[in-house]
């Protein structure tokens, strides 16, 4: 598990965006992860970096202990975990995702 857990540590660190979802930004598997993809677009995000968290079972679960956090989708935005969907779409909402995701590193 050491290692899933490092390989995800390199993505959220690699990348300025990055999404783990179940899918990809091109065909979302659940409601939640299609509604994160839709709030990033709304945002203007172009160099969304997304894991199809589907894919590997190990990273699935290793998010979940990355971040103590129990659901997906989970965004990360300059190596900060930022929240699920529920909580992008609150963010988003009152304007404050756009500073998040407008801010630089």
């Amino acid at each position: 598990m050491r290692d899933v857990q490092q390989q995800i540590d390199s993505l959220v660190k690699g990348s300025r965006v990055v999404l783990f979802m179940k899918g990809t930004a091109q065909f979302p598997q659940c409601g939640f992860s299609g509604r994160a993809i839709q709030v990033l677009k709304a945002c203007g995000v172009n160099d969304l970096k997304t894991v199809n968290v589907l894919e590997d079972d190990e990273v699935r679960q290793g998010i979940k202990d990355y971040a103590n956090w129990p659901t997906i989708p989970q965004l990360y935005v300059n190596g900060e975990f930022v929240g699920g969907s529920d909580i992008m779409m609150e963010m988003y909402q009152s304007g404050e995702l756009k500073q998040v995701l407008d801010a630089q590193s």
